[in-house]
């Protein structure tokens, strides 16, 4: 008989991976996503997630602040003049993000899943205390903080990932 054991999430690499080329194509490459720390800096911010539901359960998380975030809006959407940025377009823009994110995650991980609609908070979207962080990449963009999160239902077990890798060992970035 054999066993096999499903991931508990995305590796650090596949989730740098996928955020990378999601930002690059909605963001452009002229602001490179970049290692760093967020800090607490993206909890007075804008956050989004989706859930994945069916073979894999999760939750993926973006944060990040309200600078960065209007940054987005404005680059997602064509908008010139700051002033000119709602929070609607703020949540539209964000909560677009996590989806292309959290889509390709859910990709990556087996079993047929549904990608949830995305809850956008200005602020931090709430998680339920019965999950785990298995990945996160804590990253910089045009000078702000991005924190991206995979959590997943139920306690820490022993193969969990380390949530507080900032980039693969080695990796030359």
């Amino acid at each position: 008989m054999t066993t096999t054991t499903l991931p508990t999430g995305p590796t650090l690499a596949d989730l740098l991976a996928v955020t990378e080329e999601v930002w690059a194509s909605f963001l452009g490459s002229d602001e490179p996503l970049l290692p760093g720390g967020p800090g607490d800096d993206v909890h007075d911010g804008w956050s989004a997630s989706v859930t994945v539901s069916g073979g894999w359960e999760a939750m993926v998380t973006i944060e990040l602040p309200v600078v960065a975030a209007d940054l987005v809006t404005r680059t997602m959407l064509a908008i010139d003049d700051p002033a000119d940025v709602a929070d609607e377009d703020v949540a539209d823009a964000v909560g677009e993000l996590v989806n292309m994110v959290g889509g390709n995650v859910k990709s990556l991980m087996a079993g047929p899943s549904t990608l949830s609609l995305p809850v956008v908070a200005a602020g931090r979207v709430a998680r339920s205390s019965e999950t785990t962080e298995v990945a996160r990449a804590d990253l910089l963009w045009a000078g702000s903080p991005v924190r991206v999160t995979v959590t997943v239902a139920g306690p820490a077990s022993p193969t969990d990932r380390s949530p507080s890798a900032v980039y693969p060992e080695g990796d030359p970035r």
